[in-house]
C-alpha cells in the first residue's frame, strides 16, 4: 500500500490514508447507474477485491486482468470519528483514469473527467453521523474512445509497437482531511531571483475577513523570513525579500545559499497558520516547501539561474512491471532518479504521462530537472480539444511550484494533431495550448510541439534517431553532419515531416535533441529497439557514439536519450523493467560527463 502522504508540496499532519483493500466489481452491461449500484450496501454486486491505487490491470492489484472492461465500480466502507460542528470533511483523489463519479453513502457528490490531475470534494453533509460510511465510485474509460488522453497507453486490447498496456480506474492515493471549516485550499509560487524576493500566493474560500495568516520560511532550520498579515481575500499575494540586501543570498557569485539546481537543490521549508483573529486560535497548520530558481531561453541557449545550462535528459516512461502507470512503492521514484543521475543525466523528459506528485517530490529533493508531458489525445476533434484544454488547466495548477520542472509540452510528435502540417485549425491549436500555458505560468518555456512540425515555441525540440547501426558509417556521418550546424537541424525531414509546421521558421530558440538513442541488446528477444548491439560492450561502444555526434555539434543545447528503462515489448532502455543497469552506470556516466565545454555545456557552478 502506498502509505505517505499524496501532497509534498501542501502537508498537513492529520490525515486518513485510504488505499489498501476495496471491494470490486466490473460492469461489462453498463446496468450499475440503473440498479444504484452507488446504493453501496448489496456486497453481492461487488464480487472482487482490489488493492487501491493499482489499476485492475496491474499485478499489484490482486486482479491482474487485462481483458476489456469500460466501466467499473468501487466500494470502500470506513469509519470516522466524531465530526464537531465547525469542521468539514474532504475526500481526495490524487487520480482516476478517466471519467469518475463518486457516491457517498448512496448520495452523488462528485464528477471528474481526465485521468492524470487530481479532485477532491466536501463529503460533509453526506456522513452519517459517527462510524461506518461508504464510499462508492463509478468509472469509465472507453477502450475505443480516442478523444480521451492516453499517451502511451493502447486503445486496442493487446500492446504492441510503442503502445503499453492500458489503465483504467484508481491509480493515486485516496485519501480524508478533517479540517476546520475555515482553512487553507492551496500555496503557490513566483520567484524573481533577479530580485531576490519570492511571492506566496495563498488562497482560501472559507478564511474570513480579519482573521491572520502567520507565514515562515527556513533554510537548514535557519529562519530568512516570518510574518503574519491580516486576511482580506479569497487570494492574498505576499512577498518575501529573502536576499535581505546580502550578495550571496542572490546567487551572483556561484550557486549562493538558496538558489536550486541539480547540483544543489536547496529547498526553503515554509510553514503557514491560519489563525482566527480575535482568539488566536489556529485554524490549519499547512506544511511547504519552494525552489528558489529562474528558467529562460535567450541568445539560442537554455539558462539556468543566469547561466548558461546544458540538458543532459533521460526519456522516462513511468511504467512499472507490476504496478503499470502507478510506482510500487515511493522509494521507487527515489530510485529511478538517482539511477539517472548515477548515469550521468541532469534530468528527464517524463514521456505522455503526468507523473505522481510523489516523483516531482524526489526531483525537487535530489536534484532533476523534469520536461512536464501530458498523455496525448489520438485524434483531432472539437471533444479532444476541450478535454486536453481543460486538463492542462488541471495540470498547471497541480505542478507549478515544483522547481525541477523547467519545461512544460503539451503535444508531441503532432499526436492529435495530425494534419498540422495542412490544417489551420490543428496550428491554432497548438498555438493556443502555448500561450494558454504561458498565461497560466510565466516562469517556464513551453514546447509547443515535440519532435516535428512546431508551431510557437520556447525550444525547437527535434526526434532523431537516424544514427543508424554502428556498422553503416555513411548513415551514421550523415547524421553526425546534419545535427552539427543549425540549417541541417531546422531544415531535416523526419519520416516527411518537417521540423517546422508551415508558416512557421525558427528563430533563434535553443536546439535540443529531445528524442535519440534507443539502443537494444540482441539476447533480449522478445522486444525491440531503435538499434541493437549484442553484448554490453557493444551497448556502451554505441552510446558512445552517438553522444559523440551529438557533443561534436555547436548548435545543440541538450539531449534526450532513449530511454531509462525498457517497458513491456520496447527493450531500448538504460536499464531492464525490474531496473538492472545493463552495463556499468560508471562507464555511461563518463561519456555523459565528457563534455568539456563547461561554460556552455554542461554547469551552473
Amino acid at each position: 500500500m502506498r502509505s505517505e502522504y499524496p501532497r509534498p508540496q501542501f502537508r498537513r499532519d492529520r490525515w486518513t490514508n485510504l488505499n489498501g483493500e476495496w471491494e470490486f466489481a466490473f460492469d461489462d452491461e453498463n446496468v450499475g447507474l440503473q440498479q444504484k449500484w452507488y446504493d453501496g450496501d448489496d456486497l453481492d454486486v461487488f464480487p472482487l477485491k482490489i488493492a487501491v491505487p493499482f489499476v485492475y490491470e496491474s499485478a499489484l492489484s490482486g486482479i491482474n486482468d487485462q481483458t476489456r472492461h469500460d466501466v467499473v465500480w468501487y466500494r470502500k466502507v470506513f469509519d470516522i470519528d466524531s465530526v464537531q460542528a465547525d469542521q468539514r470533511v474532504i475526500l481526495h483523489f490524487g487520480a482516476v483514469d478517466y471519467d469518475a463519479r463518486v457516491y457517498i453513502n448512496g448520495e452523488y457528490v462528485a464528477h471528474h473527467t481526465g485521468g492524470e490531475t487530481p479532485f477532491s470534494v466536501d463529503v460533509t453533509d453526506e456522513l452519517r453521523g459517527e462510524g461506518m460510511q461508504n464510499i462508492v465510485v463509478r468509472v469509465q474509460d472507453v477502450l475505443d474512445d480516442e478523444t480521451i488522453q492516453r499517451g502511451k497507453q493502447y486503445w486496442r486490447t493487446a500492446p504492441e509497437g510503442i503502445w503499453y498496456t492500458r489503465s483504467t480506474g484508481i491509480w493515486q492515493t485516496v485519501w480524508i482531511e478533517v479540517l476546520n471549516e475555515r482553512h487553507l485550499d492551496s500555496v503557490h509560487y513566483v520567484c524573481d531571483i533577479d530580485r531576490g524576493c519570492v511571492d506566496l500566493e495563498v488562497e482560501s474560500s472559507s478564511a474570513h475577513v480579519g482573521d491572520e495568516l502567520r507565514y515562515s520560511l527556513a533554510y537548514k532550520d535557519r529562519l530568512i523570513a516570518q510574518g503574519t498579515v491580516v486576511w482580506t481575500h479569497r487570494h492574498m499575494r505576499l512577498r518575501v525579500d529573502y536576499g535581505q540586501e546580502h550578495i550571496f543570498n542572490l546567487g551572483v557569485h556561484g550557486e549562493g545559499d538558496y538558489l536550486w539546481s541539480p547540483e544543489h537543490p536547496h529547498l526553503i521549508d515554509v510553514t503557514f497558520e491560519l489563525t482566527d483573529g480575535d482568539s488566536s486560535d489556529v485554524l490549519d497548520t499547512v506544511q511547504s516547501y519552494v525552489g528558489l530558481r529562474k528558467v529562460e531561453a535567450k541568445d539560442g541557449m537554455i539558462f539556468l539561474n543566469n547561466r548558461p545550462y546544458y540538458q543532459k535528459l533521460v526519456l522516462d516512461q513511468g511504467y512499472w512491471p507490476d504496478g503499470l502507470l502507478t510506482a510500487p512503492d515511493d522509494d521507487d521514484f527515489r530510485k529511478d532518479i538517482e539511477a539517472a543521475k548515477t548515469l550521468g543525466f541532469n534530468g528527464c523528459r517524463k514521456h505522455q504521462k503526468v507523473e505522481d506528485p510523489r516523483f516531482l517530490y524526489w526531483a525537487d529533493t535530489l536534484g532533476f530537472l523534469v520536461w512536464e508531458e501530458s498523455a496525448a489525445i489520438p485524434v483531432f476533434s472539437n471533444r479532444a480539444v476541450q478535454r486536453l484544454t481543460a486538463e492542462w488547466t488541471e495540470i498547471v495548477r497541480r505542478d507549478r511550484s515544483h522547481p525541477c520542472i523547467v519545461v512544460w509540452v503539451p503535444l508531441n510528435e503532432s499526436w492529435g494533431v495530425p494534419s498540422i502540417s495542412s490544417e489551420r485549425t490543428q496550428q491554432h491549436y497548438s498555438q493556443a495550448l502555448y500561450h494558454l500555458i504561458h498565461a497560466l505560468d510565466s516562469t517556464r518555456l513551453v514546447e509547443s510541439n515535440d519532435g516535428w512540425e512546431q508551431t510557437e515555441t520556447d525550444i525547437c525540440a527535434i526526434h532523431n534517431y537516424g544514427h543508424g547501426q554502428s556498422d553503416d558509417a555513411e548513415q551514421y556521418a550523415e547524421f553526425r553532419e546534419v545535427i552539427a550546424s543549425v540549417e541541417g537541424l531546422t531544415r531535416m525531414s523526419l519520416s516527411g515531416r518537417e521540423i517546422f509546421a508551415p508558416g512557421f521558421e525558427y528563430h533563434g530558440q535553443p536546439i535540443v535533441l529531445t528524442e535519440c538513442g534507443g539502443i537494444a541488446l540482441t539476447h533480449e528477444s522478445r522486444g525491440w529497439g531503435y538499434t541493437s548491439v549484442e553484448d554490453a560492450e557493444s551497448f556502451v561502444e554505441e552510446y558512445q557514439r552517438i553522444v559523440s555526434a551529438i557533443y561534436a555539434s555547436d548548435s545543440l543545447w541538450g539531449f534526450c536519450y532513449t530511454q531509462l528503462t525498457d517497458v513491456e515489448q520496447e527493450m531500448n532502455g538504460l536499464l531492464t523493467y525490474d531496473r538492472q543497469f545493463k552495463c556499468a552506470p560508471e562507464r555511461i556516466r563518463m561519456i555523459n560527463d565528457g563534455h568539456h565545454r563547461s561554460w556552455a555545456k554542461g554547469t551552473t557552478a
